[in-house]
């Protein structure tokens, strides 16, 4: 076999090449990468036959991967190239991350690398890469197709993010792009998943029990009567009161433009709504 072309996709993780025999092989940068990198993880994750011939070019835009054969240009759309299975990615109290096949029903895999039970995870399509956080302190990044942890950040040995008094839980998590928010016994933190490394600390009192990306600001629910609106930059913005003295769950409703609202629960029976960030429209009752 001769490899005669090659190509990185637009986010930069997966790579892209064509061989003589017309054939695309499409890699886990992220996985090959890993300290903890086995044989399996420098292997493909999908190869398909594009030409008749050799795979001569291949260049990628913003959304496609381009290959050229023999006389034939042809266009594939990475989103499909590298997208997850119709999968279900469940983590809880024996440690492991568990993915269903939603179609079958069958359990198909098993993450295991947390030594405590799982609290949170967050899912990065894209890049094919699941995150999970627990109750050892780490947060995990996983690749999706070789279930190997390529990445493992224990929060709490960040001595801006430590919190002792809290212990080192990980309760809530969540990703946008390249960013990742996290805290429970550790402080509310923004990371860059490039760099690994924290860019802001959030100084809210008490553990965060649930955080959201919107638009350039941070909503964040935990200990404590108020959702908290954050800028990236770290500084508190707002903290608007709730009924519920301490606060479990935030969500937002961007499905729909005629009932786009915010809602908060917590301990009491009521649910507030915001149709107005800045004050509580009314509560439901459970």
């Amino acid at each position: 076999m001769s490899v005669f072309s090659q190509s990185f996709s637009p986010c930069g993780r997966f790579l892209a090449a064509g061989n003589n025999y017309g054939e695309i092989a499409v890699f886990s940068l992220s996985s090959a990468l890993s300290p903890d990198a086995t044989d399996l993880s420098q292997t493909p994750i999908l190869t398909f036959t594009a030409h008749e011939g050799p795979v001569f070019s291949l260049f990628s835009t913003d959304s496609h991967l381009l290959s050229a054969g023999n006389g034939e240009i042809s266009a594939w759309s990475w989103a499909e190239l590298i997208k997850r299975e119709n999968s279900l990615v469940i983590g809880g109290g024996d440690n492991n991350i568990h993915i269903m096949d939603l179609e079958s029903g069958i359990f198909k895999s098993v993450l295991q690398g947390h030594t405590d039970y799982i609290h949170c995870l967050s899912v990065r399509e894209r890049e094919g890469e699941i995150l999970s956080g627990g109750e050892d302190g780490a947060v995990r990044i996983w690749d999706h197709r070789t279930g190997q942890s390529v990445h493992c950040i224990e929060v709490y040995k960040y001595e801006e993010c430590a919190r002792p008094q809290y212990g080192k839980w990980i309760s809530c998590l969540t990703t946008e792009s390249d960013w990742m928010l996290c805290g429970g016994g550790p402080s509310l933190s923004l990371w860059h998943l490039r760099s690994m490394s924290p860019t802001s600390i959030f100084p809210l009192s008490g553990c965060q029990r649930q955080a959201n990306f919107y638009q350039d600001m941070i909503l964040s629910v935990g200990e404590g009567q108020c959702v908290s609106h954050c800028l990236l930059g770290g500084e508190v913005k707002a903290q608007i009161p709730c009924t519920p003295h301490s606060l479990n769950t935030l969500a937002l409703n961007l499905n729909s433009t005629d009932n786009r609202v915010l809602t908060v629960g917590g301990s009491s029976h009521q649910i507030d709504v915001f149709t107005n960030l800045s004050y509580r429209t009314f509560s439901l009752s459970f």
